[in-house]
This record gives C-alpha cells, structure tokens and sequence, in this order.
C-alpha cells in the first residue's frame, strides 16, 4: 500500500486548509487511517484518525473543534479540514495508515506513511 498527501501550504492566521491523502494498493475499509504532524525539531504528534469500517474518529484536544477528518472509501481517500489555524498549526502534517488496526493515536500502530506535506500558517 502506499500513500500520497496533497494540499498543504501557507495560509494566514484563522484561515482554512484542506489535506488529502489517497491510498493505494489496498482498500480503504480495511484500514484504520490517521493525520501526524511533526514541527521543527519536535516529536511527530498525533493529529486526528478515523476507522475505514464504521467512521468512528478522535482528535487530539489541540485541534478538536477547529479540524474535521472525512473518508470517501469509494475514492480510497481521506481528508483533513483545517479550519480557524493557528501558527502553532504549522508542521510537516503526514497521512498514515494500518490495516485491520484500531482506532488509535499511537503512532507506532501505524504501518504506512505518506511523504508528508507541510503547512504553515501565518500570524
């Protein structure tokens, strides 16, 4: 399986954003599918997952409220809505994905990464 994310880029303080990330190789339903995202010298955090079988999704408490992740299995794709962004928004935001996994936040459940698109925002 392999991802690909598109969609980042520069966007100014309380704009919006849209990222998406296309799987390939494997079904979407299978997998449990998840956003990370790694600033400058930080730790890769997670973002927000969904489960391909049932839509089920969390999000961690910093952008809860303000981003929306979507799947459209038919499509084989997922989509991160970033809405209100702040500068600590930006980072290097990448698409992961695990096959029959749970939902989780655990960035060590998931077996396949994108190559990472960058977003940053401006104050």
């Amino acid at each position: 399986a392999q991802l690909v994310e598109s969609g980042g880029g520069l966007v100014q303080a309380g704009g919006s954003l849209r990222l998406s990330c296309t799987l390939s190789g494997r079904p979407l339903s299978h997998h449990v599918m998840g956003w990370f995202r790694q600033g400058p010298g930080t730790a890769r955090d997670f973002v927000a997952a969904i489960s391909g079988v049932d839509g089920d999704t969390i999000y961690s408490n910093a952008v809860k409220g303000r981003f929306t992740i979507l799947k459209d299995n038919t499509k084989n794709m997922v989509t991160l809505q970033m809405n209100s962004l702040k500068p600590e928004d930006t980072a290097t935001y990448y698409c992961a994905g695990a096959e029959w996994g749970a939902l989780t936040s655990r960035l060590d459940e998931y077996g396949t990464w994108g190559q990472g698109t960058q977003v940053i925002v401006s104050s």
